[in-house]
């Protein structure tokens, strides 16, 4: 499939209203981390999403619910270290009913309790789902069973590093054979993977597109946030997997040139994408 032959959203209905446009449930955040969950969170919204909740540790709520005000927070109990306690697996799992699609893992930390969460999520949520980020990283510990079991669409969101652990080869491996080892990793976990970078590389196995926006500014912290959130918008308004993948990397990087256009790459922020998601996707219409 060629990157310009990309996916187009449908147009809204005059009739339509929030709830026809996806309900997005976002965990994510911690102690250390809230921005990431105000950014997937926000990210979602510019994408379109009718409604969203972010699921965060109550520590940080205050903080995440002040970040944006138009979406929703859901405070769950904690541990010590400001991330999600073991506990509020079975809280996270009754509120993944009520929503379209889960975005999971950005800013949740790492641990031996995260990657239960992660494991028991992954096990008996079967909404659709993007993981990323600290749930990748959970991921990394878990048998490949826990994707192909799961019974609902799945985007996996990783840079070189995180794919390494993903597929237990280096990163200069993963960075000499990108396609190849992204394909076959999308096959085997029947999952869809966007592999980030230069040239970002979007695969359910089958059909591989390279991305060509995006640009070098972009090698910012919270940039791959966004791309959560964005990409879990899209299916949350009906895209399959790969197609919402694909548009969303393609807009997610034409945020970034846009952004960079104005303010150059060296001074680019993960911020500054949420402001241009708006003009991206009105060029890609």
């Amino acid at each position: 499939m060629s990157s310009t032959d990309r996916p187009k959203l449908a147009t809204r209905r005059a009739d339509g209203h929030k709830g026809d446009y996806g309900r997005i449930l976002v965990i994510a955040g911690s102690r250390n981390m809230p921005g990431a969950a105000i950014l997937t969170g926000t990210a979602a919204l510019r994408s379109g999403a009718g409604l969203v909740t972010v699921a965060c540790p109550r520590e940080v709520q205050q903080t995440v619910a002040s970040g944006f005000p138009c979406y929703t927070t859901a405070g769950l109990p904690g541990n010590e270290e400001g991330m999600f306690g073991q506990i509020a697996e079975t809280e996270l799992l009754v509120l993944a009913d009520q929503y379209d699609v889960v975005a999971l893992g950005p800013g949740i930390g790492r641990g031996k309790s995260i990657t239960k969460l992660v494991a028991g999520i992954l096990a008996k949520c079967r909404k659709p789902m993007v993981l990323d980020a600290d749930g990748l990283n959970a991921l990394a510990d878990l048998s490949p069973e826990a994707l192909v079991d799961r019974g609902a669409e799945t985007v996996l969101t990783p840079h070189p590093g995180e794919f390494a652990k993903l597929v237990g080869v280096t990163t200069t491996l993963i960075q000499s054979k990108r396609e190849e080892l992204a394909k076959q990793f999308a096959s085997l976990g029947r999952c869809v993977v966007v592999l980030k970078g230069s040239g970002t590389i979007i695969t359910d196995g089958r059909q591989v597109v390279r991305n060509t926006t995006g640009n070098p500014g972009m090698a910012t912290g919270g940039t791959g946030d966004v791309l959560t959130g964005v990409i879990a918008a899209l299916m949350g308004q009906g895209m399959d997997a790969m197609s919402a993948a694909h548009l969303g990397a393609h807009v997610h990087g034409l945020a970034g040139d846009l952004a960079a256009k104005v303010l150059g790459p060296v001074s680019l922020t993960a911020r500054d994408l949420l402001d241009y998601l708006p003009s991206a996707f009105i060029q890609s219409a």
